[in-house]
């Protein structure tokens, strides 16, 4: 009893240690932006602010020529969501057809498909590249919203959900004369809610945050996500972090909300076992 209460003593030090290491830096980030320049250069690593100023997000909201972070914003935006809801419906029928559905060489494509899981990302750069500029796709919002809607990782998460989803229900639909679409749509696809609020929060949040491809397919200002414009602003207001940090609060913004509403989902489905149960 007492070796366990000393366990939770550490593994609550360690959390808390963790947590501090973590919060402290967003913290000064978020109190930074509220910052004059001037301030931050006369106080230095003062937490606080001592005068609260909307400068910075105004001269940033306000700039639409050099560095038109609204318009990153929005191009952010409909990039993300085009994107979840693409690989929503591609996962939930690719997942459905794996689990519920009997074909040749199901097991072995299934088994391809994850070792596919096994190569870094970047090593797919070059040729996806090459494939999207054949499309016409470089410099267009498509190149980030059709490439990886049908990641392995997702498909396998939502077909391991929908197995412990009792057969017995295809089974009674069938007999009432229910075609397989109609078995996903009425029965599987309201089950599996909880794992595609996952999918949803995985997905928006890798869309939004990626940083890597963007800054490879688009060059014109005006159509780059939020990530491709930070680095730019970066690069024109490197002597001014309290722009720098109001530019990435801003970016933020979406990614919290949608994990603050989706926590419940999330943490409900991390063990994959949120099905129907016989």
């Amino acid at each position: 009893m007492k070796k366990r209460q000393t366990s939770k003593i550490v593994a609550s030090v360690f959390l808390l240690v963790m947590a501090v290491v973590w919060i402290v830096p967003l913290l000064y980030g978020i109190f930074t932006s509220f910052k004059s320049q001037s301030e931050l250069l006369r106080e230095g690593a003062r937490l606080l602010p001592i005068d609260w100023v909307l400068a910075n997000y105004q001269e940033l909201l306000m700039d639409n020529t050099s560095t038109p972070l609204v318009r990153w914003f929005f191009n952010s935006l409909f990039i993300a969501t085009m994107n979840t809801l693409l690989v929503l419906f591609v996962v939930s029928l690719s997942a459905f057809a794996y689990s519920r559905l009997q074909f040749k060489g199901r097991d072995k494509i299934f088994t391809f498909l994850l070792a596919t899981m096994m190569f870094p990302g970047v090593v797919n750069l070059i040729p996806l590249y090459k494939i999207v500029d054949m499309l016409g796709w470089v410099n267009t919002p498509w190149a980030m919203i059709v490439p990886g809607a049908a990641g392995a990782m997702n498909i396998f998460l939502v077909k391991q959900f929908m197995d412990n989803i009792p057969k017995d229900y295809d089974e009674a639909a069938q007999i009432d004369g229910a075609s397989e679409l109609i078995i996903f749509r009425k029965i599987i696809l309201p089950l599996i809610k909880p794992i595609l609020t996952v999918i949803t929060l995985f997905t928006f949040t890798g869309s939004w945050n990626d940083f890597l491809w963007p800054s490879i397919i688009f060059n014109d200002i005006e159509k780059m996500p939020i990530t491709s414009g930070l680095q730019l602003l970066q690069g024109m207001y490197q002597s001014k972090p309290t722009l720098l940090m109001a530019g990435a609060l801003i970016a933020i913004i979406p990614t919290f909300i949608i994990y603050l509403f989706a926590q419940k989902y999330f943490l409900e489905s991390m063990s994959l076992s949120g099905g129907v149960k016989g």
